[in-house]
């Protein structure tokens, strides 16, 4: 081995290491209805992923599952609306606001965090924490 080599072992030896971030891993319940529940076949399991939000959860969910990303995501936001018989009010109420477009669920198909719309929380950068339950919502629809 040549002296420089040698040097650089050592150094290389002496040398702190640098401490890498521990990856974070979150296991929640995932509890579907409707057309979901019908594509996996079961309607609760537990699912364990790498990080810890909602975006980190569906991106490794829609791997493992990719017909749910289209059962469930909005590619337009022709998609993720319905022209309902309810008029659109001017002004909602409260703190309500969309999820930006691609981020948003189609219509009727909804994501919910412990039971509240992930619209609701921090959209798809809401926080999981271990335990937390995540709703996957998409009801079976039909008319008379």
């Amino acid at each position: 081995m040549s002296p420089s080599r040698q040097s650089a072992d050592a150094a290389a030896e002496g040398a702190p290491e640098t401490a890498a971030e521990p990856e974070v891993e979150t296991t929640v319940t995932v509890r579907c209805t409707g057309h979901i529940r019908t594509e996996l076949g079961e309607y609760e399991f537990e699912y364990t992923f790498a990080g810890d939000t909602l975006r980190e959860f569906l991106d490794e969910l829609f791997e493992e599952y990719p017909e749910l990303q289209d059962m469930l995501i909005a590619e337009s936001e022709a998609d993720a609306t319905h022209s309902g018989w309810a008029p659109t009010p001017d002004e909602l109420p409260g703190t309500w606001t969309k999820n930006p477009v691609g981020e948003q669920t189609i219509a009727y198909a909804r994501i919910l965090v412990n039971g509240q719309f992930n619209e609701n929380e921090n959209g798809f950068d809401t926080i999981l924490e271990d335990g937390d339950r995540v709703a996957l919502v998409y009801p079976f629809m039909f008319c008379c």
